[in-house]
């Protein structure tokens, strides 16, 4: 009896061990939220004749028409096809209830230093220098323009540098991939499209820190820049962009699939 409990206990894990090896499904990244930053009452950065709430739209649009005319078994989800105002815990909602393996936030920038110019990639994460926490406290601030903000962002305070200790509590387990991806991004920026890129960075962003995949929020450049803000809202200037994305994407996608 002895020996007939052993070798069904053998037989047993064989059975797990196989099962585990022959059943694990593969891993995908097939669903996308692509999400235009601001809109409807909160236009974002300002140029001398934009917004970066339309800005944004146009090339999160194009964005997602590359990747669903050149990849068609991926699942493109926008927080918004047109201008309308969408919380930031609402976007990060979208994200989450349709369990996105990837979330991209398009932005474009500002700075008082009209000289300034060229793209930069967010990830979640502490701020290493002031201006990184600059940039977060301008994302972050459309909150106060929800209803009961205090309540439904649990007393954060987008201008408090205090505010930003609770990210420091959270290491993100999705920063490793966010990082690549970011890596991605700004690779094709500087030697596809021929931008100015000021690298990938990390800062505490909401949006960033409520979603539960691998996130990334783009800044496409300055609009506070003359010769940038043309090129941002050209037609030209905008596919550069998101076909600079895309190909960041589709290579992120065939390089985490193929570990698998």
């Amino acid at each position: 009896m002895k020996n007939i409990g052993i070798s069904l206990l053998l037989i047993a894990i064989t059975l797990l061990n196989s099962s585990s090896t022959t059943f694990s499904p593969e891993f995908k990244i097939d669903v996308v939220v692509i999400d235009a930053g601001h809109g409807g009452k909160d236009s974002g950065t300002l140029g001398k004749a934009s917004k970066e709430k339309d800005v944004a739209l146009k090339i999160a649009l194009k964005l997602g028409a590359n990747i669903e005319k050149n990849l068609p078994g991926v699942k493109v989800i926008y927080t918004r096809k047109d201008d309308r105002f969408i919380p930031l815990d609402e976007r990060a909602d979208i994200a989450n209830k349709n369990k996105a393996d990837l979330f991209i936030c398009i932005h474009s920038n500002a700075n008082p230093n009209t000289k300034a110019f060229g793209t930069e990639t967010y990830v979640m994460g502490l701020h290493k220098d002031e201006s990184n926490l600059e940039v977060a406290k301008r994302e972050n601030s459309v909150i106060l323009l929800d209803e009961n903000y205090k309540e439904r962002y649990e007393g954060f305070d987008p201008n408090s540098a205090e505010s930003y200790i609770l990210f420091s509590l959270n290491q993100s387990a999705y920063q490793e991939n966010s990082l690549n991806f970011a890596s991605k991004v700004e690779a094709q920026f500087k030697n596809r499209a021929g931008r100015a890129s000021r690298g990938v960075k990390q800062a505490g962003f909401w949006v960033l820190w409520r979603t539960t995949m691998p996130s990334v929020l783009i800044e496409t450049g300055f609009l506070s820049n003359g010769t940038e803000e043309q090129f941002l809202v050209s037609d030209s200037g905008q596919e550069l962009i998101a076909s600079g994305i895309y190909r960041a994407f589709k290579e992120y996608k065939t390089e985490v699939e193929s570990i698998n």
